[in-house]
């Protein structure tokens, strides 16, 4: 079992993207325009995945999915959300309030979210496009849940990790996710090796020509 609390103490965002790269994975970043709604905001965990769709009206269950999908979390899951150009809030704090009570570690939603003071009060990690106070019925509506979806013009499959912190989201495909972890703490070890080097006065040149890490 992943110890989602473990990794995400000890990693960062950066490492993660090194280790992909090195895999020839090398575009698994989200895009900027999905960034953290506060500073320090940090999030890793397995994707549960919603797609959201633009609609003129609200249906007779504006919500039912966004339901199901939030009611059948687990510890160590983050909500990721492909959302339509609506300018709407698909999440806010109610949400984040059960997710968290069910142990969801964050949400990544590629649309708007409100309530964000009471959100960051909360201490729950949210990445976004952006705010709005508005609300998503009649504006956008969740029509599937647990299906291959692009968030920040990436893919993102249900099981796949997302690391996220103030560089960004990285997605670790699932496939190779024990790999990617190993690899990430393990240059974590390295680059605080070079770290302690660089503070004892050794040339960047020399570290990299050592340790190969910069």
């Amino acid at each position: 079992m992943i110890d989602y609390a473990g990794i995400l103490e000890q990693a960062y965002s950066a490492v993660f993207a090194d280790v992909l790269d090195s895999l020839g994975r090398p575009d698994q970043s989200l895009d900027g325009s999905v960034a953290p709604l506060w500073s320090d905001a940090r999030l890793f965990g397995s994707a549960r995945t919603v797609l959201v769709r633009d609609v003129e009206s609200a249906s007779a269950s504006p919500y039912e999915v966004e339901f199901g999908l939030v009611d059948d979390l687990n510890p160590g899951d983050v909500v990721v959300a492909q959302c339509g150009e609506a300018r709407a809030a698909l999440w806010g704090e109610l949400l984040t309030t059960a997710a968290q009570y069910r142990g969801a570690t964050g949400a990544v939603i590629d649309g708007y979210c409100r309530d964000v003071a009471l959100v960051r009060d909360l201490g729950y990690p949210v990445f976004a496009r952006g705010t709005a106070p508005t609300d998503s019925q009649g504006r956008c509506e969740a029509v599937q849940r647990d299906v291959p979806i692009v968030c920040g013009g990436v893919a993102v499959r249900p099981g796949d990790l997302l690391f996220g912190d103030l560089d960004g989201i990285v997605v670790v495909p699932s496939e190779i996710a024990d790999d990617v972890v190993a690899g990430a703490l393990d240059k974590v070890h390295g680059e605080r090796t070079v770290l302690e080097a660089l503070k004892g006065g050794m040339s960047a040149r020399d570290a990299w020509e050592r340790w190969g890490i910069l």
